[in-house]
């Protein structure tokens, strides 16, 4: 497998905080090693297009956005 970026995008809410950690829950969960950053720079945010937060990018693709996935989801996106 190729090396992951994820990026977790929020404005440091609780739900973002949330989704952050259930990425590296996953990531753990599954033994996978990643680039993991959550970032809070609604400049960087705007960039990327992204309308609603928390979003979730998995190697600079958006794949979530306005919702906190559970673990389970991410390991979805992940395999």
């Amino acid at each position: 497998m190729e090396h992951l970026t994820i990026k977790v995008y929020g404005s440091g809410c609780k739900g973002c905080q949330n989704l952050h950690q259930n990425v590296i829950d996953a990531l753990a969960e599954m033994d996978i090693a990643a680039d993991v950053q959550y970032i809070t720079d609604m400049q960087k945010i705007m960039e990327t297009g992204v309308m609603s937060l928390p979003a979730l990018a998995v190697n600079d693709k958006i794949v979530s956005a306005g919702k906190v996935l559970s673990v389970t989801d991410i390991k979805k996106f992940l395999e």
